[in-house]
Order: structure tokens, then C-alpha cells, then sequence
């Protein structure tokens, strides 16, 4: 049965496997160690070289936007003092993250497989030769 986007999302923001909808995504006794490969249906998750770097740049991202620019405006506009204002962005620049690990993963495969959902082994009949796994 094929994976349709809508399912790709609705995985992707619920930290479950793209492919099979399973809980497999990390290693259950290891919390920033994610599997190489579903157990359940086979999927890689780690697609090759780089792309570790896809979950940075949202989990960068989201710390910037949602987090660090708000600070500076609260200290541009005198709701916060300077030194309040670099100590709480220090601190979320380094919490947020750790907190985001997970989701960013899931977000990273979620936007990679919705963008191109063919690569999803439920939704190839055949694998072709020429085309990488």
C-alpha cells in the first residue's frame, strides 16, 4: 500500500518512521542515537554523507527564529537588559537544541521523503538499476 503525503506529514510530526509508521527512529536506550535503518520495514535513515546536516539547519533554524531573535528584540525594545539578554540567549542556544534533537530528525525526513516520496520502499513496485536505495 503507498505512503501518501498526507501520512509522510502526519509521521514526520509524530517522530515515526516515514515509511512503516513504526516508533523506530532512535534506538530506545540511547536518546540522540538515531538507527540506521528502521527495524520494522528496512528504511535508512541516514541516507549517506551530509545528511546529518538537513536536522542542523531545522534545529539552527528554529533556535533562531523561534528563540534568539525574539530575545533581541526584547532587549532592542527594553524588556530586557543586555546581560539578561545574552545570558537567556546563551542558554537556549544551547538547550534548544538538545530538546529539538528528535523532532528535528523527524522534520528532516519528513520534508525529505514528502518531497521526493518515491524513494519510500512502499511506494516502488520495482527498483530499477540505475536508481540508489
Amino acid at each position: 500500500m503507498p505512503v501518501t503525503r498526507s501520512q509522510i506529514v502526519t509521521r514526520g510530526l509524530s517522530n515515526r518512521c516515514p515509511n512503516c509508521g513504526g516508533h523506530t527512529l532512535f534506538q530506545p536506550d540511547a536518546r540522540f542515537r538515531i538507527n540506521g535503518q528502521c527495524p520494522d520495514c528496512g528504511l535508512k535513515f541516514d541516507r549517506g554523507d551530509g545528511f546529518f546536516l538537513g536536522p542542523f539547519v531545522i534545529n539552527y533554524t528554529v533556535t533562531v527564529i523561534g528563540f534568539i531573535i525574539p530575545v533581541i528584540l526584547l532587549c532592542t525594545f527594553g524588556k530586557l537588559g543586555p546581560m539578561a539578554a545574552i545570558a537567556t540567549a546563551g542558554a537556549g542556544a544551547l538547550v534548544i537544541p538538545i530538546l529539538l534533537y528528535r523532532q528535528s530528525w523527524s522534520w528532516w525526513l519528513m520534508a525529505y521523503f514528502y518531497f521526493l516520496p518515491q524513494k519510500l520502499p512502499n511506494n516502488r513496485d520495482t527498483l530499477h538499476e540505475d536508481e540508489e536505495e
